[in-house]
């Protein structure tokens, strides 16, 4: 069975940001890329790379977890502007991707912030969101109230969680497993081979970049907790 698809993520951006009462520019401002490409990114003609959506979510001051749950489609109303921001250092320019539909599939339900994923999350009935630069993002389960992303993470060959090369930040603590395939991971100056079976975990807040080098995808297991500030 095919995982799950959700509605997609560039309709839930641009909800989240008429919702936050940040315009497009002042958001492509805040995360450093420009206007077109925030722009493409909302009409669904372009994916977010991995640290593009964490420069979004961060800015907007949402969990990369709520970019899964569906709400009302059609066009958000905005709202008074929250309080201020503080600016998040810029991912760097992003190259567009293909563009990409993604179907809509989960039921009104979704839009519930109370809504639970599990207790048992079968692998055809896994969410799935596809991002730039070759990444797929599964979610394995979720608790109401829980502060954390739990997600099976694929890099196809050649796949990086920045096209440019840039390395990202984002709140929270990140636990990773490896099940299959080979990661490179750039964590501040250091580089580390990461190979099935070994596991990672550092402050999120260190710049850092994954990157599949190999000829087969890279799979494994993330945990990322306290993801929202």
């Amino acid at each position: 069975m095919s995982p799950a698809v959700v509605p997609p993520v560039g309709e839930r951006i641009r909800q989240a940001r008429l919702e936050h009462g940040t315009s497009l520019r002042a958001l492509a401002r805040r995360i450093g890329v420009s206007a077109s490409l925030v722009s493409q990114i909302e009409t669904g003609k372009s994916q977010p790379s991995v640290s593009t959506l964490y420069a979004i979510t961060t800015a907007l001051g949402i969990s990369v977890e709520s970019l899964f749950d569906a709400r009302q489609t059609g066009t958000a109303a905005p709202v008074a502007p929250s309080a201020p921001v503080a600016p998040v250092p810029p991912p760097g320019p992003v190259a567009p991707a293909a563009p990409q539909t993604v179907p809509h599939a989960l039921t009104a339900s979704s839009a519930d912030p109370g809504r639970r994923i599990g207790p048992l999350v079968g692998a055809g009935g896994r969410e799935r969101l596809e991002l730039d630069s070759g990444v797929v993002w599964e979610r394995l389960g979720r608790v109401p109230g829980a502060d954390a992303d739990f997600l099976l993470v694929t890099y196809r060959p050649g796949g990086a969680s920045s096209g440019s090369g840039a390395l990202m930040r984002h709140p929270g603590t990140e636990y990773g497993y490896l099940t299959s395939g080979e990661l490179i991971l750039t964590l501040g100056f250091d580089e580390y081979t990461v190979r099935p079976g070994d596991a990672v975990c550092f402050e999120s807040t260190t710049p850092h970049r994954y990157r599949n080098d190999g000829g087969v995808p890279a799979v494994g297991v993330w945990f990322v907790s306290g993801d929202v500030q």
